[in-house]
């Protein structure tokens, strides 16, 4: 069997998707197909010896849909490889560098992310090689390096280098711009040329003296704007270098033309802006050292992951020796030794001594968990009392800390759809942008007359505009907000599901594990008339130990407890959703519904008044029988989590639609339903039947969330809007959720809800500001009504605002 993602163009509504869904699964061959429509994509699993991905391909674009065609995972020839991005300075350069890559041959997906400086490409290596696309982005006139391992050290090194650079470039621009700043004030108070200040005026506004200081601001301070605007055009594009180039650029050479041809008048020189063109660059170097601070902590989530892993491990070697060894030397099978006040180095299983470990920056719980032999541990959890030894199972990237960073990782990288809008106004942004200028200038020079103005208005219009802020709005936003959700036990996959979480209306809770703890107890026992009840714990322990299931697991514990030696089980058969039947000292025993025993002909009258009574009491009523006789009843119940009834009418006063979906008889469900608040119950649904429930209540104009356990839930989760999994704070490699919620609580579920509202709110307000800046400022610029200088740091400005506004979502709280 084959599984392949691919993206679907031209699908409006869920008619769309759904009408694709019943088209491709009707075709030979198809085990499975998922369209969904918030993200515009399907997954398809299928035979590719009974049906071709062409063949798919042709049979979703009869429908009038555009399938994303591209080359086939087989052989697994399909890679993804992360290149760290240099040189990006705007909006216009991210979507160069996408349009580059995409263009080459063998390349399927492309995302170029400006807030992270990363690039993540997936290509087909047998077209195409790493080597091919960082030649691709380096001829676009940047800078690309694989990035194989996490270097957080290395990183953290070049963004200070970066903002170091920056610090010292803007420092000189503005000692050289100062004087000329200063001049132009005092010009503008008219103060008498016999006065101090007023031959202080004459000095600082001399022509020459303020071409010799504006030169170096121009040519040697400005020059990473030059080249930034070289490569750009060479490689067939236009970003913000161009504008602050040529805006800067115009002002200084119109300045230079009436310094050497114009005559000096009263007070210096006629139409001087050698000042605006200093100032431009100096407060737009302000804004980019703002902005490369501010971008650095938008990081901080993983930065403060990264710093929980300890550095060394103790080892105990096969002669019993200890040895401090590097935690990235520790092997599967090592056993090592942690003692009060350490971290744990890797995960691992203990094997020998007790203690209490504080698992708080995984699951958020405050409250230390006992370890003893047998029980798992989790790297970088902190061990507060005891020794104990323990045997590594995962080490490296396999651990839940590095498997942490890596899904916060993906998803700070990631793209919500709301982007796709920043993306296609930044293609055409700065060519539009130039030719406002020009039009400007035209109309300056032939409708009025005055040269002078049209030059100081296409410069404003030029270096007013700022591409960055747009390219900035959403990708700031996301990492914030997946970064405050990982700190909060909350792990959203990407920008993608950040985005539809904030769309989801109803909300299907499973019950087992979900709305309940998961380790149900036998509370009744009732033997039919006549019956042993010790003889029957016995062969009911025997027919249930073959069994995984929860409630077979609570009946084993139970009747071991109570008669001690299980006997063993000669063949056995599970029934999903209704029960099993097993061959246990040469009889046949049966333990399951009473829908199950009504297909096998067993009957149970005498019992039902007493099944009736139990299940009111929201308790799981099994029967039992020997050779097709009825003998027993037993009743199982799974306690309530502490906090269930407590998220869910905080769910429900969210305005959500709650459902509970199990496979319990429906006076069962209903009855816990009505402990808990829920008012949609789905009850008797069988595992293989919860996608089937999701996908109706889909048609039905939903968006709906899906809440398991990550496992048996797992098809649900899949067809779900989103599907959110219960983590337990070590199983984070949960495939088919698009949001883990570390925690077993389900207050985590408002939470995501919470945190996604309020990140969605940001990326919206920071796309209003953005586009609202750019609308007005422009034509205010362009009539004439803006200084260069002013709308040079109100460009500046407008990036620094964008991320700023993201970096409130630090202090949010989603977790009440």
């Amino acid at each position: 069997m084959m599984e392949i993602r691919f993206a679907i163009g031209g699908m409006t509504c869920a008619a769309c998707s759904s009408a694709i869904e019943k088209r491709i699964r009707k075709m030979p061959g198809v085990e499975a197909v998922t369209v969904n429509l918030s993200t515009g994509k399907a997954d398809v699993r299928y035979d590719e010896r009974v049906v071709s991905l062409d063949a798919i391909y042709d049979e979703i674009q009869s429908l009038g849909y555009r399938p994303e065609r591209r080359a086939h995972e087989q052989g697994g020839q399909m890679r993804k490889a992360e290149l760290a991005i240099s040189g990006m300075t705007c909006a216009a350069c991210s979507a160069r560098i996408e349009k580059k890559l995409s263009a080459a041959d063998g390349v399927a997906n492309v995302n170029v992310n400006l807030a992270t400086g990363k690039a993540t490409v997936e290509f087909d290596a047998n077209t195409v090689r790493v080597s091919d696309l960082v030649r691709a982005v380096e001829n676009a006139g940047y800078g690309a390096e694989l990035v194989e391992d996490r270097n957080e050290d290395a990183a953290e090194q070049m963004r200070a280098g970066e903002i170091r650079e920056l610090k010292i470039s803007f420092i000189a621009s503005a000692i050289l711009s100062a004087p000329m700043l200063l001049g132009m004030l005092l010009a503008m108070l008219k103060l008498p040329h016999e006065s101090f200040f007023g031959q202080l005026a004459m000095l600082l506004h001399n022509p020459w003296f303020q071409l010799v200081i504006a030169t170096p601001v121009q040519f040697v301070i400005g020059s990473r704007y030059y080249k930034g605007a070289y490569h750009a055009l060479r490689s067939g594009g236009a970003n913000m270098d161009v504008l602050v180039a040529m805006g800067t650029s115009a002002a200084y050479f119109y300045s230079l033309y009436n310094v050497l041809f114009q005559h000096a008048e009263q007070g210096g020189m006629k139409d001087l802006y050698f000042e605006a063109a200093a100032v431009i660059i100096t407060l737009i170097l302000l804004g980019k050292l703002f902005e490369a601070i501010a971008k650095g902590r938008t990081s901080d989530a993983i930065k403060k992951l990264v710093r929980l892993q300890p550095k060394t491990a103790q080892i105990i070697n096969s002669n019993g020796q200890e040895r401090s060894i590097p935690v990235e030397e520790v092997l599967p099978g090592d056993v090592i030794i942690v003692r009060p006040g350490e971290k744990i180095p890797v995960d691992g299983e203990v094997t020998e001594g007790y203690s209490a470990v504080d698992e708080s920056m995984l699951t958020g719980e405050s409250l230390p968990v006992e370890k003893q032999p047998g029980d798992q541990v989790t790297g970088a959890t902190l061990n507060k009392n005891g020794s104990f030894k323990f045997r590594a199972t995962r080490v490296g990237r396999d651990t839940a800390l590095s498997q942490i960073i890596k899904l916060v990782e993906d998803a700070q990288g990631s793209k919500a759809p709301i982007q796709k809008i920043a993306d296609r106004v930044s293609g055409i942004f700065v060519p539009a942008v130039i030719g406002v200028a020009v039009i400007t200038l035209l109309v300056w020079l032939l409708v009025f007359k005055d040269f002078s103005m049209g030059i100081i208005s296409a410069v404003s219009v030029l270096v007013i505009a700022c591409p960055c802020a747009l390219g900035l709005a959403t990708p700031t936003a996301i990492m914030v907000g997946t970064g405050n959700g990982a700190e909060h036990g909350i792990l959203i996959k990407g920008g993608e599901y950040l985005e539809s979480t904030y769309r989801v209306d109803t909300i299907v809770l499973d019950k087992t594990g979900t709305i309940t703890k998961g380790k149900p107890e036998v509370t009744d026992v009732i033997a039919a008339y006549g019956q042993k009840t010790d003889e029957l714990l016995l062969l009911a322990a025997a027919a249930e130990s073959q069994s995984e299931h929860p409630l077979a697991v609570a009946i084993v514990e139970y009747c071991k407890a109570r008669t001690g030696t299980i006997p063993g089980v000669q063949k056995f058969t599970a029934v999903p959703g209704k029960g099993v039947l097993a061959n246990v000292e040469g009889r046949v025993v049966t333990i399951g519904t009473a829908k199950f025993f009504d297909e096998l002909h067993v009957f149970h009258d005498e019992l039902d008044s007493e099944m009736e009574r139990l299940e009111s009491e929201g308790k799981t009523a099994m029967l039992m029988a020997v050779d097709n006789e009825l003998v027993m009843l037993l009743a199982v119940a799974d306690t309530l989590k502490e906090d269930s009834k407590q998220a869910i009418d905080e769910m429900k006063r969210m305005g959500l639609a709650v459902y509970m979906i199990t496979g319990d008889n429906k006076s069962t469900a209903n009855a816990i339903a009505a402990q808990v608040g829920i008012d949609h119950v789905l009850a008797e649904v069988l595992p293989e039947n919860k996608a089937e429930e999701i996908r109706k209540l889909k048609e039905s104009g939903k968006i709906v969330a899906m809440v398991g356990d990550g496992i048996n839930d797992s098809p649900a989760l899949a067809v779900a809007d989103i599907g959110i999994a219960i983590g337990t704070g070590t199983d984070v490699a949960i495939e088919t959720a698009d949001i883990i919620l570390m925690r077993g609580a389900l207050t985590g579920i408002p939470g995501a809800i919470r945190l996604s509202r309020k990140t969605m709110k940001k990326i919206k307000q920071n796309l209003f500001w953005a586009f609202f800046y750019n609308t007005l400022g422009i034509p205010v610029a362009a009539f004439g009504l803006l200084n260069p200088a002013l709308a040079g740091g109100a460009m500046a400005f407008s990036s620094v605002s964008v991320v700023t506004n993201s970096l409130l979502l630090k202090g949010f709280k989603p977790l009440k």
